[in-house]
């Protein structure tokens, strides 16, 4: 049996063939294990895809699209003048991949396709790579694979790696455009993702982007204007060189990963930049915090202690920063491994997974099939693993290994219950399920008004002199009183969050919130002992960020102070400081190429108004 599976990654695509009897393979592709998850919209009408795009990209960079998985929750892609849908895009690096495999077995297609995808894509973003597998010429049968489980299944083909029924893996994976970390647990015959969560704003490019970002400061002040022609070009000529900057950013970062140093090119005028790997640790450790904060709490949503796991596996080509593997000993008392190359992982381990033995935790899941899809699916059939500890919610019963019942959150997926008639009682359930809502409804819009009617605490200078004890969230007292309502509707989690351009952690207490109302934008407060050193600090994050500059007075919850806001290519910033106590705030905002058009000081501060500023 033929077997094709595929890694359609952020940055690369991998593609691992098995067939005629013989072990997996990587396939090469344009003669490289790693196909760049690129395309080139051409004038014709035709899509080039990798290396081919890349090389085409610096006749026109205004038609590539380096990631267009980052954006699979867009319908259509500008590249020029033309629109690509995004399954069309997706679809043609599928394509470019069948029509290598296709030629490597003598003009026959495989018999099965695996397509791998984050653990957390929800049935709507599964369905967009079906949609691409179908346009991409897939007839054979396609079988969906969360990335986890395919590391679960590469690490346990090592000998002496075997999982045994009960056993738990800890999945770490650092990919270019995301970072998601699942908890996988060996079954009678497969594997179940016993818990997942990620960081869709976390990956190797926001790594690139802070090194650029380092990198414009120790050159940026020689040539000012030069380097914002190069941060917004408007030429033609000026985009050939932003992307060769970009080009030669990544390949340092990479080459941080094997040297304790090395030298950026950079264009003239400016003079090349030496980086040291203490630097690049020092831009990205708040970033790489957070994802072992999150890998920390999504082990113990698992109910297993590191311990008692069969290790912690790195997959991912960002995973080979040092760092990482530093800093997830460091908090949990385990050193993790990487057992191959990372970046292949994933692919590989798809070969390994049984069709009936694939099972993971998604709420609210119809179904892997895509509407229309004209290749037919095996779906998995999901079961509970024995030995794993009884997590709240979950009956604790104990059952035999092979008569175990899975969760309600656990689904099992069948084809027949796609066409299935409604069940007699549905309407009682559905009326049910509505008298239940409209409780919901009315006990949280009682909590809102009691929660909004009260007074915020309030606390005097002297008292907010230095840090108190911080809660759960890792706010103070103090933290709290400038937060708002922010504090208990922001998700609040300790630490700096994605975005600050040098580390905190002698600052004092830090908390990081989602911004209300504003996707992929986050909320930082930090309460210290010294205001000079928090001014400082902010001071650094309006220089990063570049451009113009905004700035007003501010009141609320008892407060006062001063606002300053900054938007440039790549991030925009505000800064909200306390005028007589060392407490400050800040919006961090990571730009995309729309977002740095919309987004001004004027804009930036419009909103710190109307939706951050304490007692709105």
């Amino acid at each position: 049996m033929r077997i094709l599976s595929v890694d359609l990654g952020t940055s690369n695509t991998v593609a691992v063939l098995s067939a005629h009897g013989m072990p997996p393979r990587v396939v090469e592709v344009d003669g490289s294990a790693n196909m760049p998850s690129a395309i080139f919209a051409g004038e014709d009408g035709t899509i080039m895809v990798g290396r081919d795009a890349e090389r085409r990209a610096r006749l026109d960079p205004t038609r590539f699209e380096p990631n267009p998985k980052r954006r699979i929750d867009e319908q259509t892609l500008l590249l020029g003048t033309d629109v690509v849908p995004v399954n069309e895009a997706l679809a043609a690096i599928l394509r470019r991949v069948l029509d290598e495999i296709t030629r490597q077995l003598g003009g026959e297609q495989p018999d099965e396709v695996r397509l791998t995808h984050p653990a957390q894509w929800g049935p709507v973003r599964r369905n967009v790579l079906l949609s691409a597998a179908r346009l991409a010429g897939i007839g054979s049968s396609v079988l969906l694979v969360p990335e986890p489980v395919a590391a679960a299944a590469h690490f346990a083909s090592f000998p002496g790696k075997a999982l045994a029924p009960g056993q738990a893996l800890a999945v770490y994976d650092l990919g270019a455009g995301t970072f998601d970390v699942a908890v996988v647990g060996a079954t009678q015959n497969g594997f179940v993702v016993l818990a997942e969560d990620g960081l869709p704003d976390l990956g190797g490019l926001d790594v690139d982007q802070a090194l650029m970002v380092h990198v414009g400061r120790e050159v940026s002040h020689s040539d000012p204007q030069r380097w914002q022609r190069l941060l917004r070009p408007e030429s033609t000529a000026d985009r050939r060189t932003r992307r060769a900057l970009q080009e030669d950013v990544k390949a340092a970062k990479e080459a941080l990963s094997r040297h304790p140093q090395t030298e950026v090119p950079m264009p003239e005028p400016f003079k090349d930049v030496l980086v040291t790997r203490g630097e690049l640790e020092g831009l990205v450790r708040p970033a790489m915090l957070r994802s072992v904060e999150l890998l920390s709490r999504t082990l113990r949503s698992s109910g297993l202690t590191p311990d008692r796991l069969a290790g912690i596996y790195l997959v991912g080509g960002s995973s080979r920063l040092p760092l990482v593997g530093s800093m997830i000993a460091e908090k949990l008392g385990v050193v993790p491994g990487s057992l191959d190359q990372p970046e292949t992982a994933v692919a590989l381990g798809a070969q390994h997974v049984a069709r009936d033995g694939l099972s993971m935790r998604t709420q609210n899941v119809e179904g892997q099939v895509a509407a229309g899809a004209s290749a037919p699916f095996a779906p998995p059939v999901a079961t509970v693993p024995g030995g794993y500890p009884p997590r709240p919610g979950y009956p604790q019963q104990q059952f035999p290994p092979q008569q175990q019942p899975a969760p309600s959150n656990f689904p099992t997926y069948s084809l027949s219950d796609q066409a299935a008639p409604p069940k007699k009682g549905g309407r009682t359930k559905l009326w049910i399920g509505i008298a239940v809502a409209v409780v919901v409804v009315l006990a949280a819009g009682l909590t809102f008004f009691l929660t909004s009617s009260s007074s915020v605490q309030t606390y005097t200078a002297d008292e907010c002199k230095t840090p108190g004890p911080a809660d759960s969230a890792g706010l103070t007292g103090c933290m709290r009183q400038l937060a708002g309502t922010i504090a208990d509707t922001g998700g609040c989690k300790p630490g700096m969050g994605n975005g600050p351009a040098a580390p905190a952690q002698s600052l004092g207490a830090t908390s990081t919130c989602s911004a209300p109302g504003r996707a992929g934008t986050q909320v930082t407060y930090v309460q210290g002992t010294s205001a000079d050193e928090l001014k400082q600090y902010t001071d650094g994050l309006l220089s990063s960020a570049g451009g113009d500059r905004t700035e007003a007075d501010w009141a609320g919850n008892g407060l006062k102070g001063r606002y300053s806001s900054a938007a440039g290519q790549t991030s925009a910033v505000l800064v909200f400081t306390v005028s007589d106590r060392p407490l400050v705030g800040f919006i961090y905002q990571l730009n995309s190429s729309d977002q740095a058009a919309a987004t001004t000081p004027g804009t930036l501060a419009d909103y710190f108004e109307q939706s951050v500023q304490p007692g709105k």
